[in-house]
């Protein structure tokens, strides 16, 4: 098993910050057949996703996002790949914020 660890800090503030959430998810969601459930919090939301061979969430605040990710013995393989896409992925988003 692997863990991918993924860290963005940004000015984009807690509601943007959740727009820009609401996109990664719904994009995890839709290429990658996650299914993710969304928390608001205080000063900290929380993206949960899984699907078979990867979990993991999004901690989303006020200046950053962080990613933890496990991913499974199949999907271990691939993992600096997959590393590689998550982070270009969360890059683009907040580079188009």
């Amino acid at each position: 098993m692997s863990d991918i660890h993924i860290e963005r800090n940004h000015t984009l503030g807690i509601e943007r910050a959740r727009e820009v959430a609401q996109q990664w998810v719904d994009q995890v969601e839709r290429d990658y057949g996650m299914e993710c459930r969304y928390s608001e919090g205080w000063e900290c939301d929380v993206a949960q996703f899984a699907r078979p061979g990867a979990e993991g969430t999004l901690r989303v605040t006020a200046d950053s996002f962080e990613l933890h990710m496990t991913l499974g013995f199949l999907m271990d393989a691939f993992s600096s790949q997959i590393e590689a896409k998550v982070s270009r992925n969360l890059d683009e988003l907040l580079g188009a914020a």
